[in-house]
Order: C-alpha cells, then sequence, then structure tokens
C-alpha cells in the first residue's frame, strides 16, 4: 500500500471511479487545471479532459441544480462545493431537490448518483467563512446521506462508496486533517460500507463518540484518562445520516455512561440526537447523563479560535464529569 495524506486519498478514490465509469464528472470552483483550492482533483483534468473534470461559476445553487440535473438523467457527478461555509446558498437545492427527488417521483427518477463534496471545521485559522461545521443543518434531511472520514484510508474506501451509492451523499471532508492525516491506502479500489460506525477502541468505564478530526481528539483525551485508570471506549460514527445507533447502543450498555465530542456549536448540534437517541435506548444501563463536549454557542472566532475549539482537553473534562457523577 502507499502512504498517502487525506487529500492524496480523496484524490486517489477520484481517479479511481473516474477510470472505472466514464459517467464521472468532477467539477466546481477552481477544480479543473488549478485542482482545487486544497488540490484534492490535482491532474484529473489533464487526465480525463475538460469535459469532465472542469470550472463552474462561482454560484453554489448552481452549481448543486446542475449536478442534480446530470444525476438524473444517470450520471455520477462529484460537485465540489469549496468549503463548507459557501453551501448555504445551496441549500434550497440539496434540502428541496437532491434528498426528495426520489420521493415526489415514487421512484420513477432519483439523482442517487449525486455526490457532494466540501471541505468543513477549523484548525486552519480561517474565520468564520472557512471553519464551519454545518453538518447538522442536512442531518435534519431525509433522503440525504452524510459521510465524514477520520483519516486517508477511509477517505478513500467511504467516497468510493459514496459515489457509486443509489442516494445522493455528501462527504464532508475534515479540512485541517488534509495534509496532517497520513496512512497506507491501497492503490486499487475498494469500499468501506456506509452507516455503519467502528470501534477505534476498545474500553469498559466510558464510550466516547465523534465523527471526523474529533476521533484524533477524543483519543488524546481518553490517553489522558487511562493515566487515571480509565479504560475509555472510542467509536467512530464515520456516516452521521444514517448513524449507527446499534454499535453506539451496544457499547453504552457495557460501559454505562456516553460522552459525544463535537467540533459544532453545542445548541442543537448532531451532537443532541446522539444524546437524545442513546438516553431512549440506554436509560436503565446509563449510569449518569450523557456528556457533550462542543464548540462554543457564537460564531467562529479567528483570534480566539483555540478557546473556542472543542479540544482535548474539554473532552477529558467532560470524561471526568461523567465518572464522577
Amino acid at each position: 500500500m502507499a502512504k498517502m495524506n487525506l487529500l492524496q486519498a480523496i484524490n486517489s478514490a477520484l481517479d479511481v471511479a473516474m477510470a472505472k465509469n466514464d459517467k464521472v464528472s468532477v467539477f466546481g470552483e477552481d477544480v479543473g487545471h488549478f485542482g482545487g483550492v486544497f488540490r484534492a482533483t490535482s491532474g484529473l483534468q489533464e487526465k480525463y479532459g475538460r469535459h469532465r473534470c472542469f470550472n463552474t461559476p462561482l454560484v453554489e445553487q448552481g452549481i448543486i441544480g446542475f449536478a442534480n440535473g446530470l444525476a438524473s438523467q444517470g450520471s455520477f457527478p462529484i460537485a465540489e462545493i469549496q468549503f463548507g461555509d459557501y453551501i448555504f446558498p445551496a441549500f434550497d437545492q440539496i434540502v428541496n431537490e437532491t434528498a426528495k427527488f426520489r420521493y415526489r417521483s415514487g421512484n420513477e427518477f432519483n439523482v442517487g448518483g449525486l455526490t457532494i463534496r466540501t471541505p468543513y471545521g477549523g484548525g486552519i485559522h480561517g474565520g468564520h467563512y472557512h471553519s464551519q461545521s454545518p453538518e447538522a443543518y442536512f442531518a435534519h434531511t431525509p433522503g440525504l446521506k452524510i459521510v465524514i472520514p477520520r483519516n486517508p484510508y477511509q477517505a478513500k474506501g467511504l467516497l468510493l462508496s459514496a459515489i457509486f451509492d443509489p442516494n445522493p451523499v455528501l462527504f464532508m471532508e475534515p479540512k485541517r486533517l488534509y495534509r496532517a492525516a497520513v496512512g497506507e491506502v491501497p492503490e486499487e479500489e475498494y469500499t468501506i460500507p456506509l452507516g455503519k460506525a467502528e470501534v477505534v477502541q476498545d474500553g469498559s468505564d466510558v464510550t466516547v463518540v465523534g465523527w471526523g478530526a474529533q476521533i484524533e481528539v477524543i483519543e488524546r483525551a481518553a490517553e489522558l484518562a487511562a493515566k487515571d485508570g480509565v479504560s475509555v471506549e472510542i467509536v467512530d460514527l464515520r456516516s452521521i445520516l444514517p448513524w449507527d445507533v446499534d454499535t453506539v447502543a451496544k457499547s453504552v450498555m457495557k460501559t454505562g455512561r456516553l460522552v459525544v465530542s463535537q467540533e459544532a456549536p453545542h445548541t442543537m448540534a448532531f451532537g443532541s440526537e446522539v444524546a437524545a437517541t442513546i438516553q431512549e435506548r440506554c436509560f436503565l444501563y446509563l449510569e449518569s447523563p450523557v456528556m457533550r463536549a462542543s464548540g462554543l454557542d457564537t460564531p467562529y472566532p479567528l483570534a480566539h479560535e483555540k478557546e473556542y475549539f472543542s479540544d482535548h482537553l474539554k473532552t477529558y473534562e467532560m470524561i471526568k464529569r461523567s465518572l464522577d457523577y
């Protein structure tokens, strides 16, 4: 296997998909010869031509509207929204068109071949227009799938699954891991099932759940807890729509405690859904309330990113609160 960072793994997945099926196309702002603002699409236009990897106007609603049209005709468009913060002009297209195409037609037509890629989250000192975590907005939308990888191996396998899944997928890439996360990745095609969580670390005292870049944060918090003699079980959701309730519930029934670590602001973030569902499913097994380590309920600050961030220390504090309850 080759050593790849997260960006290279994504590029490899796109390359494999485009080689496999000539109905796969990649488009978005600056994704052509420039290779995208993060270079995730580098070399694809040169290899597959301008008709299959091309730039679009700077209009997110138009990008997704065009992608919906292509997908409805049986193609596999991969639309890039340059930053997750820029996805909101396309909110109407994604929520009212992409997600509802199959339903409103009685399964006569669909846009299941559509994949929307977007980098999201903080950690690069980008300020509030380049650092938000908007996954909860879309997790409220039946008809979509939402996938968030935590490392290069997952990024390639999950993206290939997303591209050829029969449902539209929002594929959210933690941008602070683009070059920081490096690992072994097969150069050939492989897939990872969507909607299935992974138990990253076995433990017996408390379950800590997260997704994307937060898994590294949780691992650091678990190391601190281990010094106190606390055994932490870490679960990476990988997909948050649908999310793997059974795997999380099984873990919580074993440990009796749950902490959710998320980068997004605290109020109404996806961790609230995890907390509510596990409270319903595992009430008689819980030894303490479900705890959440989150970002702050403020616009994402540029100068105080470190203070805003839901880091390993905040997550460790929630682990202690859960155990001390």
